[in-house]
């Protein structure tokens, strides 16, 4: 491990040097809206697609996570599972990945959805070698990340999140601080868990209504005006040609696949389970999500509502 100290943190005329790890759907919108805003950015991922269209808009491409940390102040990632987020930063003894390779002071920001748990194992490590750690999940999906609109659910200390704060703005709209280490997560997969359970409800009642007879979009309107409204409701109505611009309205293309949705209530399950809570609809979401991931999982998570009638699954753009 250097010894170096990053100060150029604390100099608000210099922009620190940022190491984006994970240019999927979301990271590398993420990490050219930083690239717009004028951060300098070494960036790493598997995929050579991912990483030219990185290099064409002014990153430099690193050959792995710690060349790309080389010269960073700041380490931003966006992985796939707790799996991932703990090779990187840990490696394979748990002494010998990212971490052990950062200066003292170094802002480690992970925006990958993971455990709670998880999050809180590689905090707790980068602890230990003095570097400031923040488990960062989003909402806002692809849209959001590409806007620079998303919300960032904070999980880490007072000083670390001041010093994130600005980088995060760049890049979303709205930044909370939830609480101390792995904080972040578990306030992502609550919301989450109730959104999976609004969106299996939403598209029961309006399956129950048009099989009495009932137009959808005239019974959206009535629930959006009474007791029933939430949100999938007013942006997001899981029925075909109810809403224009929502993946309902596109062959369910687009927004956030189903077997995301599923990996989400999953984690909400495994914390729940962590922590003696019970949570009977967020179980019942999960065993929803799961079954229909089995044929739909790249179809958003809102095509829960073929599962009423397949037929719904077949519906192209609005006209």
């Amino acid at each position: 491990m250097g010894t170096k100290d990053t100060s150029t943190m604390n100099n608000n005329t210099t922009k620190p040097h940022i190491a984006f790890i994970g240019l999927g759907n979301m990271g590398a919108p993420m990490a050219e809206n930083l690239l717009k805003a004028g951060y300098a950015l070494s960036v790493f991922d598997l995929s050579k697609a991912a990483t030219q269209r990185l290099q064409q808009a002014g990153a430099r491409v690193a050959d792995n996570p710690k060349d790309a940390a080389s010269n960073a102040q700041v380490v931003i990632s966006m992985l796939p599972a707790g799996q991932h987020v703990h090779s990187v930063y840990l490696g394979d003894s748990g002494s010998n990945g990212l971490l052990a390779e950062l200066p003292k002071g170094t802002l480690v920001i992970d925006s990958s959805t993971i455990a709670a748990a998880d999050a809180r194992t590689v905090a707790e490590a980068a602890d230990k070698l003095g570097i400031d750690f923040l488990d960062a999940p989003v909402s806002g999906g692809t849209g959001g990340a590409i806007a620079g609109s998303l919300t960032f659910i904070v999980g880490g200390d007072d000083n670390a999140f001041a010093k994130a704060e600005p980088i995060l703005a760049v890049m979303g709209k709205n930044i909370f601080h939830a609480g101390e280490h792995g904080a972040g997560q578990v306030a992502k997969i609550c919301n989450n868990m109730l959104l999976g359970i609004l969106m299996a409800g939403t598209a029961e009642a309006i399956n129950l209504g048009v099989k009495n007879g009932l137009d959808p979009k005239v019974l959206s309107d009535i629930m959006l005006q009474s007791s029933g409204r939430n949100w999938t409701l007013e942006v997001y109505n899981p029925y075909p040609q109810v809403m224009e611009n929502v993946p309902s309205s596109n062959g369910y293309q687009g927004g956030f696949m189903s077997k995301l949705m599923q990996k989400d209530l999953n984690l909400a399950m495994q914390t729940a389970q962590d922590t003696h809570v019970e949570t009977p609809m967020g179980a019942k979401a999960t065993e929803l999500y799961t079954s229909h991931t089995v044929e739909n999982g790249d179809k958003d998570f809102s095509s829960i509502m073929g599962r009423h009638d397949v037929s719904l699954l077949s519906y192209t753009r609005y006209s």
